[in-house]
């Protein structure tokens, strides 16, 4: 990827944007809102596609139907991964709102404290706070490209 990103006030400006597919747009966007804390930032139809925002990353929330599905809670194809401030408070927030637990608050030796979480749907979420900065050499890791 070469060159600045022109803006657009029609996507998020985030570099990735994971596109997860729920039966009802508006339940998965009021679960996000409340038990992640994402915010809605464009609505397109009634209940067919909402683009939301959390930090400096987003995700679009689109309609089951054609060839998108939920995921199958029994098989794991993907986790959105979130950096947050407060993994225990954020994590006990997503419990509240009907999240399952899926990994209890770890500290890891790569200087993140996560915990994984699965919404009412099936899509995992992995809460991750730092809590060090800490070189991959030091943990087993390689660096390949500083950033």
């Amino acid at each position: 990827m070469s060159g600045a990103l022109r803006p657009n006030r029609s996507i998020p400006q985030a570099t990735v944007i994971p596109v997860l597919s729920y039966p009802r747009v508006p339940d998965a966007v009021a679960w996000l809102a409340a038990a992640l804390g994402f915010v809605e930032r464009v609505r397109i139809g009634e209940g067919h596609r909402a683009q939301l925002s959390v930090g400096d990353g987003a995700v679009i929330v689109t309609d089951t139907g054609g060839s998108r599905r939920q995921p199958d809670a029994e098989r794991v194809t993907h986790t959105v991964m979130i950096r947050v401030a407060d993994v225990v408070g954020l994590c006990a927030q997503a419990l509240r709102e009907g999240a399952t637990l899926v990994m209890v608050p770890t500290e890891f030796p790569f200087g993140e404290r996560q915990c994984t979480v699965q919404d009412p749907w099936g899509h995992r979420w992995t809460l991750s706070e730092t809590i060090a900065d800490v070189a991959p050499e030091d943990w087993g890791g390689q660096t390949i490209a500083p950033r």
